[in-house]
């Protein structure tokens, strides 16, 4: 009876311990302006990714205080320079993290300028329900009122938090928490710049109170059809964008240059100039997989409209903008060139 007694008593302590664990939280810096420094705090000059990970992490001492905060240097570069290679390496350490049970969330640190285009990726390829969160600043660590330290302690409370469980990768800026596949950058320098037009944010951060209102439909992470284990390399997609007076010299180049796929940022609802479009219908016919959509911003490219999607072997993008166009289609085609099969994938993810 005494053994059992104290069994139930160790057993009960062993609980309350794990109950009030810190959640291990990895933090994996990119670069970009949460990194960057200037010249003085009223410069708008700056260098992006020059602050290493463990600077940004000593930046924000709060956060050692409600979790266990481990961070990797991934890369040291500003968003701008974002390619393939860093995609596929950062992907890759996120499912190794957290499928390894290493993690229980991850906080990604990102310059604004491709945030959006990283976190869709990550939302197609990530196998894992786990809270995993891109952020970044709009101005530099030296700037005066520098937003990246909160925005930082925001991630980290969203990355800890149960309720971000299952909802894919979140962008987390200015208080705002939203969906990897609907958010996008609207303006050039505010601290607002972060928007999904089409659905709205999913949820609020406010000094590390996180509140969600909505979830992501679309398939993402452990729904998502998309596996790069074995994948070293992306297809190559190009956009193209339309103007007033085009004409179809970028999309020749394109097909010239080996493009697998082509995303046409047509005007209105996805409506090319005449000459573009029959460059775009030769180059589906000869196995390229043309991807309509627009250079408006919002809104569905909606199939068989002023253009004949059937007639041509397009694939109409839906609501997705044109840079997220590319990262679905780079992902469709390493799984097939069947445009139908395509054109239901942009349906569904």
């Amino acid at each position: 009876m005494c053994f059992s007694i104290k069994k139930v008593v160790a057993l009960m302590l062993i609980s309350a311990v794990a109950a009030f664990a810190k959640p291990t939280i990895y933090i994996l810096a990119t670069g970009g302006t949460i990194a960057g420094s200037g010249s003085g705090e009223l410069s708008t000059s700056y260098t992006s990714g020059t602050v290493t990970v463990d600077k940004l992490i000593a930046a924000v001492p709060q956060i050692n205080e409600i979790a266990t905060i481990k961070g990797e240097q991934i890369s040291q570069i500003g968003s701008q320079e974002m390619n393939n290679e860093v995609w596929l390496k950062l992907a890759k350490r996120v499912n190794e993290l957290l499928t390894t049970g290493k993690a229980d969330g991850i906080v990604i640190t990102h310059g604004t300028d491709t945030m959006e285009e990283t976190a869709y990726f990550l939302d197609l390829v990530v196998k894992s329900d786990k809270p995993i969160v891109m952020v970044g600043a709009m101005r530099n660590s030296t700037s005066m009122s520098a937003d990246g330290p909160l925005n930082l302690f925001n991630a980290v409370n969203v990355a800890m938090s149960k309720d971000a469980v299952g909802k894919g990768v979140l962008v987390t800026m200015n208080d705002e928490i939203h969906a990897a596949r609907e958010v996008t950058k609207t303006n050039t320098t505010a601290v607002d710049t972060f928007k999904s037009p089409n659905t709205g944010k999913i949820g609020t951060v406010f000094y590390g109170n996180v509140k969600f209102y909505m979830a992501p439909v679309r398939k993402h992470t452990t729904n998502s059809m998309f596996d790069i284990t074995k994948i070293t390399e992306l297809p190559r997609v190009d956009i193209v964008y339309s103007h007033a007076n085009d004409n179809a010299d970028f999309v020749n180049v394109a097909l010239k240059n080996g493009a697998k796929g082509i995303v046409s940022a047509g005007m209105g609802n996805g409506n090319p100039f005449p000459s573009v479009l029959k460059a775009l219908n030769e180059g589906a016919k000869n196995g390229v997989i043309v991807v309509r959509d627009s250079r408006v911003g919002t809104g569905e490219t909606t199939r068989n409209g002023e253009v004949n999607d059937d007639e041509n072997g397009f694939v109409a993008s839906d609501n997705l903008n044109a840079q997220k166009a590319r990262v679905l289609l780079m992902l469709a085609l390493t799984k097939t060139t069947d445009k139908a099969k395509i054109q239901e994938i942009f349906y569904t993810h």
